[in-house]
């Protein structure tokens, strides 16, 4: 089967000579920086002119900062008493209270502050003092 005629068009050789059509500047205008090896310039530059892209505000960052190690949020046994709880304090409270985030995947209770009340305080981790004072007040220390 043959080709079309038309179909495989020839590439332009550029640079041969005067007497080619295409010598001298090869189709590339006058002297500038186009007409360079290479010429051009960079993706969003306008001339100068602050670009777009950094007239607009930044949105979407997050820093990565500790996206590495995937920590506790943190709760001290002060803070137990003003949740309001009776019986069991979770983690679910804790994010329903707010005294978490509430992507919060693991919570360590802390031992700075004094516990009144007498609660189950059901967590990942505990310091010893937070377990001595839970104990302490009547309630239990459970690690989840």
């Amino acid at each position: 089967m043959d080709l079309v005629s038309g179909n495989m068009k020839k590439r332009r050789r550029v640079g041969r000579g005067n007497g080619s059509g295409s010598g001298t500047t090869c189709g590339r205008g006058m002297n500038g920086q186009n007409s360079r090896s290479g010429g051009g310039v960079r993706r969003g530059f306008e001339g100068g002119q602050m670009p777009f892209f950094r007239r607009l505000p930044k949105r979407g960052f997050q820093s990565r900062v500790g996206q590495k190690k995937k920590g506790f949020d943190h709760v001290n046994v002060g803070e137990l008493d003003a949740l309001g709880a009776t019986g069991t304090v979770d983690i679910e409270l804790l994010k329903a209270k707010r005294r978490v985030a509430p992507s919060a995947q693991r919570v360590k209770i802390l031992g700075t502050g004094e516990v009144t009340g007498a609660y189950e305080v059901r967590a990942n981790a505990f310091s010893a003092g937070a377990a001595k004072k839970i104990e302490a007040a009547g309630g239990k220390a459970v690690v989840v």
